[in-house]
């Protein structure tokens, strides 16, 4: 599950950097508060690749997600772009853990001869 939910984080990284330079274009928004919120928000998903598996790692994820979604009301293509994200979130935690019971199951079995 780890590095599925990594790899959307990682991916959730780049995607608010760009959002970030959308966000500039707007005359009603400070630069350093875009690149505050947006750092703060870079820098949380990266953090959260490694806290995935700890408990509430999960939730703090889900956190990101509604973020990104809300962000569409400054930037409105992150409505779309947050809800893809909301679903990768969900599926890298749905089939990532199916992929660790998998591995569990196979390690348990121990080594079979060819």
């Amino acid at each position: 599950m780890r590095t599925l939910c990594a790899s959307t984080l990682i991916g959730e990284f780049f995607v608010i950097g760009f959002a970030g330079l959308v966000a500039m274009k707007d005359q009603d928004l400070s630069s350093g508060l875009v690149w505050t919120v947006c750092g703060v928000a870079m820098v949380f998903s990266v953090l959260l690749c490694g806290m995935v598996t700890r408990p509430g790692g999960v939730q703090l994820g889900w956190a990101l997600q509604i973020a990104l979604v809300v962000s569409g009301f400054w930037v409105p293509v992150m409505f779309f772009l947050g809800a893809c994200f909301a679903a990768l979130w969900w599926a890298s935690i749905h089939f990532g853990r199916k992929i660790d019971e998998a591995k569990a199951r196979w390690a348990q079995q121990g080594p079979t001869a060819a």
